[in-house]
């Protein structure tokens, strides 16, 4: 599968994620309630506007996330990314390993962990300094987590 398909698969899985994960009756009323947020409908371009950014942003997460679960990105960045200067070592290497952890399951754990260590403390931090409840960090921070999940996955697989 081409790099940007992958990369916009993946930041529609945050879409998907969010739809089940803020659905009321998963823990959309907890979060509204935690989060304060009024319960009103938005008008149709306010949702266009909120989806296409959240999509955007999800697009940038993806475009760091294939370094993160894509070990031999560090292989690339040791050689300055230009594969036509590479010494005969780097094809070498490749040969050998270049497919090495590409499975959906390891970029999943790696997912997994990028959500749980980094995405989790940067909302909960936020939440601190915002007042917001441990509820909230648990909800809005899981969700991230699982997101994380599945885009890793999904970039470690068909990247």
């Amino acid at each position: 599968m081409h790099t940007l398909s992958v990369l916009l698969l993946s930041a529609f899985s945050s879409l998907f994620v969010g739809f089940i994960w803020y659905n009321p009756k998963v823990f959309g009323t907890i979060w509204m309630k935690e989060a304060g947020v009024l319960e009103e409908k938005p008008n149709t371009a306010t949702i266009i506007k909120t989806m296409l950014a959240a999509y955007i942003y999800a697009f940038l997460i993806s475009f760091v996330m294939q370094f993160i679960v894509i070990h031999q990105s560090g292989a690339l960045g040791m050689i300055g990314g230009d594969v036509s200067k590479a010494l005969p070592s780097y094809s070498a290497f490749m040969a050998d390993y270049g497919t090495n952890f590409r499975t959906f399951k390891h970029g999943a754990l790696h997912g997994f962990m990028t959500g749980l260590f980094f995405c989790l403390p940067v909302i909960g931090v936020g939440a601190l300094f915002e007042r917001r409840s441990f509820k909230y960090t648990l909800i809005a921070g899981g969700y991230w987590v699982i997101t994380c999940m599945l885009m890793g996955g999904i970039i470690c697989q068909w990247m």
